[in-house]
């Protein structure tokens, strides 16, 4: 078993990297990647952790890009340093992300709602803020009664506090990327929310402007999509790759460390077969 894509609490995640990496172990883990939005923060505590449980990990991250509709996020796959250029993208995404973050607690604050960035200092240290912090933020103040509930009521699109979320541009995450001696990976395809039509045109532009991989099966998708996409993929030239994309099950319940869509195990083949050739 392996998984490609997992996130901690260096960003929005239930559980710690040096947890994540002591679940992989006692689940006999061939390989496991730690992959935080926007940020790099949990990779040093994963690192020794690996050393410590004797477990295989990739170094990634998962990066915001700027796109008119639907999710864009790139995954970078087998880190080995923070480039300049990954630097000045990671500073620019959490600042970014700030920005949204004030505007968010801001509409909330001009509802009245008991809700300041200093409660998020206090409760979240050394943390990327995102809306799943928020909407915990909303259960704690018990405006709310579930994360998902502060969802659908408050932050998601078109509710009341939600603001659209600022990225980066592409092409600089890709060379981020690669400076860093990563390997770019398109996350989950379909939350690009592209017609079939119009998909093989834009991931074979993707691909020519330096993407490589492709993580075709994912527990947001449906199975037959997700065979769909590894059978684009691999006609245009990327690997293939699958994950949980977990958080934690007080974050998203559905989802299990070590399994894709329809709860099937992630096989080892994603990471032996596909991944590892193309990490440096």
């Amino acid at each position: 078993m392996i998984d490609l894509h997992v996130h901690t609490t260096a960003s929005d995640g239930q559980y710690t990297p040096t947890q994540i990496i002591q679940a992989a172990a006692e689940k006999e883990f061939k390989a496991i990647a730690i992959t935080d939005h926007d940020t790099l923060a949990g990779i040093p505590e994963a690192k020794e952790a690996a050393k410590q449980f004797n477990v295989n990990f990739i170094p990634g991250i998962e990066i915001n890009i700027n796109t008119n509709r639907g999710e864009f996020h790139l995954l970078g796959l087998g880190i080995k340093e923070t480039s300049s250029s990954m630097q000045t993208v990671i500073d620019n995404l959490i600042q970014n992300r700030n920005n949204r973050n004030l505007q968010m607690i801001e509409k909330m604050q001009a509802d009245g709602l008991d809700i300041c960035m200093e409660d998020f200092e206090k409760v979240f240290p050394n943390t990327v803020i995102g809306r799943p912090h928020i909407a915990q933020m909303l259960v704690r103040k018990g405006i709310v009664k579930t994360s998902q509930q502060a969802f659908d009521k408050y932050l998601a699109q078109g509710r009341k506090y939600f603001v659209q979320r600022a990225g980066t541009n592409l092409d600089e995450a890709i060379m981020a990327i690669r400076d860093s001696g990563g390997v770019p990976v398109l996350a989950h395809p379909m939350s690009l929310y592209l017609s079939w039509g119009k998909l093989p045109d834009i991931l074979q532009n993707y691909y020519e402007r330096g993407i490589a991989g492709l993580e075709a099966y994912h527990p947001g998708a449906r199975r037959s999509e997700c065979a769909r996409l590894e059978e684009l993929g691999k006609k245009i030239g990327y690997f293939i790759t699958a994950a949980s994309d977990f958080h934690g099950e007080k974050v998203r319940a559905d989802r299990k460390l070590g399994y894709t869509v329809d709860k099937r195990k992630i096989d080892d083949r994603f990471y032996f077969e596909e991944l590892l050739p193309h990490l440096k």
